[in-house]
């Protein structure tokens, strides 16, 4: 197999977990952009705007739009930061909904990954923390 043809399994991957989690998280009135915020705010706590941008792979500009939405359902808050800093965390709303992403998240990856082992499992995510690591010279 070339390297060409995982690259596109793996977009292919990526693509069938985005359909799937979309649909999952549908009933809780959540989309992905919105939960996976709020799963890297509940792991990151006081984030700023750029970070959580960058960690939704968002532009600060689109992410700032996304958060105020989410400040106006009652999912997060702006608090201040150092200076003129603006962080970010999780209402008990927001905390309530991130958890039960979480649940729907893990039956989704379950049946995705389900095929392989526990052991393939830590090595296929042992490979692609490598190649991460590498294409961003980390490693």
């Amino acid at each position: 197999m070339t390297r060409q043809e995982v690259a596109l399994l793996v977009k292919r991957l990526q693509h069938r977990h985005h359909r799937e989690l979309t649909a999952a998280l549908a009933p809780l009135g959540v989309s992905l952009p919105q939960w996976d915020t709020l799963r890297h705010l509940g792991r990151n706590p006081g984030a700023s705007l750029h970070d959580l941008a960058q960690l939704t792979f968002q532009t600060d500009q689109s992410f700032g739009s996304l958060a105020a939405r989410m400040a106006e359902r009652g999912l997060i808050e702006r608090v201040p930061g150092p200076g003129r800093a603006v962080r970010h965390r999780l209402t008990e709303k927001g905390e309530e909904l991130w958890k039960a992403g979480d649940v729907l998240a893990g039956k989704v990856m379950d049946e995705s990954l389900g095929a392989l082992t526990a052991d393939q499992v830590d090595q296929l995510g042992a490979l692609l923390g490598r190649v991460l690591a590498q294409s961003s010279g980390e490693s």
